[in-house]
């Protein structure tokens, strides 16, 4: 063994060289429908707005450290009511690394169910946070009697639940989660990343309870390439986070865009209810010829026998979906993939078919 090699065993955390890097597939010449994207390009209008707002952009200064008037566009969106205000992220994936850190006391617990986004297991690790993951139950809704004793037994500091699920793309109960927000004795956060294609959302009620957050991004509604996201409840719980967010953390290009964005919100609107319309489509398609999931989502899972094979065969026809199967015992078989559009939708469809036959 090396010199190297024998610093990096001795001086990294052991969970941390047991970990695998997030693994991101290379999609050169493929239909990609792996990533839960918007498939849907800007209208030309809007691309020329933005394109004349990037020209202009003063990326030769640091971005402003707390952007309000993007901030002020976001609140206006979401009808906050007084006492509430939002901190962006880089991402949702900053934010759920700065709620961990904030709450991560000797001991302290970061739950969440069993399957779902794995970004929540990982950072509870990159912190040196204890993880609970709780099963859901076989047909993917929460299992709330195995929750709410687990919540019981560890006394989470922190709990993540995914409303829709990634990557089952159900809407678990209200009831349910209400039930959880009310037994926990720490944070409650609803990560609503898919809240553009989803039929409820707990931002109405984030006044109801004093420890609950609602954490949104706006990569899926068409701005994966900004990679913005942000949190929204109670002034008293951000402004302990903000002291967490390191500076500049979302750049010029992100911030100026994001604005003119948000300021043709119903154009991006638009296209999520296309994607809802295109999902039902798919949804019907897939369900003649194999198992699938209802969805709340801008994806949808579905199962098949021998999946890996059919994934490979799939990427081998030039279609980059997602393969679940292995990441979790209840995804066995499992696959996922994003709505795109008609024609790659209609593409998809005819190279599973060919796969599978």
């Amino acid at each position: 063994m090396s010199s190297v090699s024998q610093s990096v065993k001795s001086l990294i955390r052991p969970e941390l060289l047991a970990l695998r890097a997030y693994h991101v597939p290379d999609s050169a010449d493929m239909i990609k429908l792996d990533a839960m994207e918007n498939p849907y390009h800007l209208p030309q209008f809007l691309r020329d707005e933005v394109a004349s707002a990037v020209a202009a952009a003063p990326i030769n200064r640091y971005p402003d450290p707390d952007p309000y008037a993007l901030k002020e566009k976001i609140r206006l969106l979401l009808g906050l009511p007084g006492g509430m205000d939002v901190l962006l992220g880089n991402g949702s994936d900053e934010l759920i690394q700065l709620l961990a850190l904030a709450v991560n006391k000797p001991g302290a617990a970061l739950l969440s169910v069993e399957p779902s986004f794995v970004m929540y297991r990982m950072i509870a690790i990159f912190v040196g946070m204890r993880y609970v993951g709780v099963p859901l139950a076989a047909d993917f809704s929460l299992d709330l009697k195995a929750t709410l004793a687990a919540i019981h037994k560890e006394q989470p500091a922190l709990v993540f639940l995914s409303y829709p699920n990634n990557p089952t793309g159900n809407l678990f109960s209200k009831d349910d989660i209400r039930r959880i927000i009310e037994a926990s004795p720490g944070l409650v956060v609803l990560d609503e990343a898919y809240y553009a294609f989803a039929s409820d959302s707990f931002m109405p009620h984030l006044t109801n309870y004093p420890n609950l957050l609602v954490m949104r991004t706006f990569s899926k509604l068409g701005m994966a390439g900004l990679r913005l996201g942000f949190l929204a409840g109670s002034e008293a719980w951000l402004e302990q986070l903000e002291k967490l967010r390191l500076p500049y953390n979302v750049g010029v290009l992100p911030q100026l865009v994001a604005e003119k964005l948000l300021d043709n919100h119903s154009v991006l609107l638009q296209q999520a209810d296309q994607i809802k319309v295109d999902r039902e489509t798919l949804y019907r398609q897939l369900n003649a010829m194999v198992q699938v999931y209802p969805s709340e989502a801008n994806f949808l899972m579905f199962k098949v026998s021998d999946a890996t094979r059919v994934f490979e065969d799939l990427k081998r026809r030039g279609m980059l979906i997602k393969n679940l199967n292995g990441g979790h015992p209840m995804l066995t078989d499992c696959l996922r993939v994003t709505v795109g559009t008609p024609a790659e939708c209609g593409k998809f469809i005819e190279a599973l078919q060919e796969s599978i036959s």
